[in-house]
Formats: C-alpha cells, structure tokens, sequence
C-alpha cells in the first residue's frame, strides 16, 4: 500500500469519533471490544507531555530543532556513512529516475531493485529473512500498534503466542495505549519508521530520525528500547542498513509475502488473494521447503482484514509448521531490549518446552548454525568496545538503575542515551555481531 494510501486509513481512523477523550487505565482499553470504541481518540499524557520534543506524526521525520542529543548522535553515525550511496527516488517509492542509470551489479545492496539481502559494504552483516529452526514459522506483524487490535490480541494471548511486532512511531504516538498492551502481552517490540515511507529516499538526516524517533517513542512509551527494525517495503540499502546499525538495531526481512497489507489498496488485491499467498507458503512446506530452515512471513495488523485474515489461516499454520515462534525465540536471544529490566527472550528450546513440545522436539535442529543466547545494548558487543559512547550508555544505565519498571507508560524512564550510541571507533564491533 502507497503511504498516501495508508494515511487514508490512518488519518480515518484517527476521526472515527468526534469526541476526544482522556485516556483510559490500560486495564480498560484492553477490555473494549467495540472498534468504533476503540478507535475513539483519546489523551494520554505520556505522550502529550513529550510531543513536543518529536517530529509532526506522519511526516517525514527529522531532528527536531534543539535536540542535542539526537544532533551529537546523529553527526557520531554519519561520520561512518558511505558517502557513494545517494538518496533515491520519492518518499512515495516513485524510482523511475533512478533505475534507468543505476548500476546494474547492484553495489548499494539496494533490496528494492534486487531482493539484494547479504550487504556489500565492509563489516555488514547480513540481514535477517530466513530462520535456523527447520519447520518453524517465525511469527512477526507490521504496521502496529491498530486501535482495533484487541480481538486479534486477545487470540494470540488465548493461543498463548508471542509476535515480533514492528510497530510506527505514528501509530504509537497516536495510540500509546495500544502498544503498552503490546508490551505487557509479551509480544517483541521493534521498530516500523515514524512515518513508513521509503527510506533509501530520505537524507541521512531523515533516515536517522525515522528510526531514532520511532525507538524513543516506544522507549517513552513502554519503558524499553527496541533492537531491531524493518524497513517499510523492505525498500534499504547499505547507507541505511549503516544508519540502523548505528543504532543498535538488527534489519529483519522476510521470505514470503501474504501481500495482506494490500487489500482494499489500488492493486485489487482481495481476502481471497492472500488466502491463495498463505497456501503457497503451506504447500512448500507440504513440498519440504522447510526441512532445513524455517521461514519468516510477511503479515500485518494494519486493519481488520489482514488480522482476521490471519486468525483464520491460524489452523492451517499449525498444521503444517512444527513450530509458531516470535524472531527472538528462532534466534536464541534472551536480552530482547536495551534495559536490563525489560521482558526477557528466550532460546529456541526454551520456547519449544514451554509451548507444549519437549526438547526431543529440536533433535534435528540445526542447532550448529545457532549464535549463544545473545546479549544486545549495555550488555552486549559495544559494552566491551573502548568506545567513550559506550562509555555514556553504561554510566546512565547504572544511573538509571532500579527506577520505574518498564511497561509502566512513564513519559522518561530512560535518558535517551540510551538508544545504543555508537561512535565510528565502536561501530564495527555491533556490524560484525
């Protein structure tokens, strides 16, 4: 779906109702069932409080005037930027301009113009599409948080599942409460962009801030910062994959396309459509497809359909996957956010075990190609770097120590320093990871 497209929806759904309401507890949100209720927009303070110190929601995003953090973090990560990858196209996806003349080989490792997945720039690591658990359908949504998301919650929670969900800065600051109940479900948060353009298309500055922001206010938020991310249309390349790094976050793509996002879009895609989308996907796995890896999908809960969509195909993944598992799980990774004190991950056994199967279940896993259980942020790669950033991060975390818990809705329960800084001497350390 276009973002004009999107803003359609979004912006629609920001008026559903006319009344403006105060917020109600996160325990009352979680309990409406009405959509039109749950769309009715509402005051929150934790974010009101703060809005100010973030760029327009669904604009694109850049450092706002007077942040000096975000200006010395920014100027720390762009020193380390190739200067031979330019911005290209619109914001829009418009590449008309630039596909005639670019270079065919492909050196930007532009996803875009070839699915281009293994950088190419020094010290890059590759991005995330596939996973290492043979039959296992890494379950992941894009687009989050929706206001109607609380039957398509209250399912997975009934199913006792957690998702990876790459939520937008808009729609977090447009419905915090919604993501604190994505949050204290126990679902991964990551991040989306602030305002889901394409990205190859922003300035380094821009590019920066729609990541930066989207972090921060999730962080601001639900009290954690998130660690990894995935580029709307999986449009990136590696100045931007470098900008995302440099921030402490993972870039995750995706094998398969539902294309749910694009119902009730101009290209006519119909329910019937996706459905078609899931069953190839259901009969490579019949074919043995997964035999050796496990896959990741592109879902989303951008709106009713595509979540119901996915309720409904529910069986049919279990039918023929061996495991349904959230991307940390798949990983091995057990420190899922910067704070020390936010929700915990989990090996894959671990989930295996706890989810109704036994560690027999993993026998034939390639368990040789697993990283150990990973540390990210303040415990993680950079902590061991002689990196005066680094430096900073762990100081204001030993700071910060034992105030508010994450999950709370606190508009600062953590300084903005620690939104993995990094400074060009330390930034291979977290690219080679």
């Amino acid at each position: 779906m276009r973002p004009s497209s999107r803003a359609v929806i979004y912006g629609a759904l920001a008026v559903a109702s006319a009344a403006v309401s105060n917020a109600l507890s996160e325990e009352e949100q979680v309990k409406i069932t009405n959509s039109t209720e749950e769309c009715t927009v509402y005051w929150y303070a934790g974010w009101t409080d703060v809005k100010d110190q973030f760029p327009p929601i669904w604009k694109t995003a850049d450092i706002v005037e007077g942040d000096e953090t975000a200006h010395a973090l920014f100027n720390e990560i762009n020193a380390t930027l190739p200067t031979y990858i330019k911005p290209k196209g619109t914001t829009s996806g418009d590449f008309s301009a630039v596909r005639p003349t670019y270079d065919h080989s492909d050196p930007d490792c532009w996803w875009t113009y070839s699915t281009c997945k293994k950088p190419k720039y020094e010290g890059l690591g590759e991005d995330y599409a596939e996973l290492p658990e043979p039959e296992t359908w890494g379950l992941a949504f894009d687009d989050g948080p929706n206001c109607t998301h609380n039957k398509f919650y209250d399912f997975m929670a009934q199913e006792k599942l957690k998702a990876t969900m790459f939520y937008i800065g808009s729609n977090v600051a447009d419905w915090p409460l919604q993501a604190i109940r994505g949050y204290n479900d126990g679902h991964q948060l990551c991040v989306h962009t602030w305002s889901h353009q394409y990205m190859t298309s922003h300035t380094n500055s821009q590019a920066f801030a729609e990541l930066y922001y989207t972090t921060e206010v999730i962080r601001v938020i639900t009290g954690v910062t998130p660690t990894c991310w995935r580029p709307p249309f999986g449009d990136i390349d590696d100045r931007i994959r470098m900008i995302a790094a440099g921030l402490g976050l993972r870039t995750v793509m995706w094998e398969f396309d539902t294309n749910d996002w694009k119902i009730g879009s101009s290209s006519n895609v119909s329910e019937a459509d996706v459905r078609k989308n899931y069953e190839n996907v259901f009969a490579r796995a019949a074919n043995g497809t997964f035999k050796e890896h496990g896959t990741i999908v592109l879902t989303h809960e951008i709106h009713s359909q595509s979540m119901d969509l996915f309720m409904e195909q529910y069986p049919k993944i279990k039918a023929n996957f061996k495991n349904i598992a959230p991307l940390y799980a798949t990983w091995n990774e057990t420190e899922i956010y910067v704070e020390s004190n936010g929700t915990k991950g989990e090996t894959f056994a671990d989930w295996v075990n706890s989810h109704g199967g036994s560690i027999a279940d993993t026998a034939t896993t390639n368990t040789h190609t697993h990283p150990n259980p990973t540390l990210t942020g303040t415990a993680g790669p950079l902590a061991t770097v002689d990196n005066p950033a680094v430096t900073s991060v762990l100081q204001a975390a030993a700071v910060t120590a034992g105030q508010d818990g994450a999950g709370s809705g606190a508009s600062a329960v953590f300084p903005r320093a620690l939104v993995g800084a990094v400074t060009a001497a330390g930034l291979g350390a977290l690219l080679a990871f």
